[in-house]
């Protein structure tokens, strides 16, 4: 379930009204959100990273690999990519490729000293059965060349660029939520409380408030260390 931006936003219009530290506009909100959505996002490599080096509980709800896993999963997709002049091309959303599959089979990926060095020998020329790809400047190139459909890439993708949408009251001149125009966070809906406090982080930057800054720094880091207790 996302994280609903609605509710974020007037959150941190709460908390920043209710200590009188000023107002942060929606085009504001929408840079920050989607910075700290993003920041959120890349530190689950390198939480998961440092996770598989520790060990690890037996009970499924208990482990961190898992519940992080669960976290990543929102954004695991696949697509059939489409060969052109540079190589088959992968989709704009990519942020890590998985495996790389042609007719149910694994394409492997290889270096690219590897790769020339396998097609020059019998022994080792690729097949379609035993496929190879080289990727490089956001293609893949595969081997043997006459694969060329049928090729599915399993992959991680970038959240979607997030918007707190709105009309204005042509009375009153304020802002009016429109779920219609808005997108929410695609985030695991446990990351709200970290969410508010980054946008927070950045909102006493925005308004020139190094207190709220502090105290929301302050708060994130506890919490990042109470996670990994």
């Amino acid at each position: 379930m996302a994280v609903n931006v609605d509710t974020v936003y007037k959150t941190v219009l709460l908390i920043l009204n209710k200590e009188q530290r000023g107002y942060m506009t929606p085009d504001e909100f929408n840079k920050t959100a989607n910075q700290v959505q993003l920041e959120i996002y890349l530190k689950y490599f390198e939480d998961l990273n440092q996770l598989l080096r520790l060990p690890q509980v037996d009970l499924d709800y208990a482990s961190r690999v898992l519940l992080l896993d669960e976290k990543i999963s929102i954004f695991k997709t696949s697509t059939p990519i489409n060969l052109d002049s540079n190589g088959f091309s992968l989709p704009n959303d990519l942020q890590e490729l998985g495996t790389v599959v042609y007719n149910n089979i694994e394409i492997e990926r290889v270096q690219r000293s590897e790769y020339y060095n396998l097609l020059k020998s019998d022994l080792t020329i690729p097949s379609e059965n035993y496929p190879i790809y080289l990727y490089e400047n956001g293609y893949i190139k595969v081997q043997p060349s006459s694969i060329d459909s049928n090729v599915i890439a399993n992959y991680l993708r970038t959240p979607a660029v997030i918007n707190w949408g709105f009309t204005v009251d042509s009375n009153r001149g304020n802002y009016v939520y429109n779920s219609g125009l808005s997108t929410n966070f695609e985030l695991h809906q446990s990351e709200q409380t970290e969410l508010i406090l980054r946008i927070l982080e950045y909102a006493g930057i925005v308004i020139r408030d190094p207190q709220i800054i502090q105290v929301a720094a302050q708060k994130v880091q506890q919490d990042n260390i109470n996670e990994k207790q």
